[in-house]
């Protein structure tokens, strides 16, 4: 997700867009992307680390994104 203080014209325009469609009551959007891993293996803390690192590194903007890595099964 962009963090707070960046602006996100897409979230903007669909938080205008909304209203208009019948939708009310919301009070701000802000848009993201999402990545799904398989992981091959146990997702003990060492796959959690490195999945950690690598949404750090290479997944995320981390100037202009915070990111959550989680475990859904």
């Amino acid at each position: 997700m962009l963090k707070p203080e960046i602006l996100d014209p897409q979230g903007q325009a669909v938080q205008r867009a909304l209203p208009r469609l019948g939708f009310d009551g919301i009070a701000d959007v802000r848009q993201g992307k999402r990545f799904e891993l398989e992981v091959e293996g146990p997702v003990d803390e060492a796959a959690l680390a490195r999945i950690h690192e690598m949404a750090e590194t290479f997944l995320a903007n981390t100037v202009i994104e915070d990111f959550i890595v989680k475990v859904e099964s």
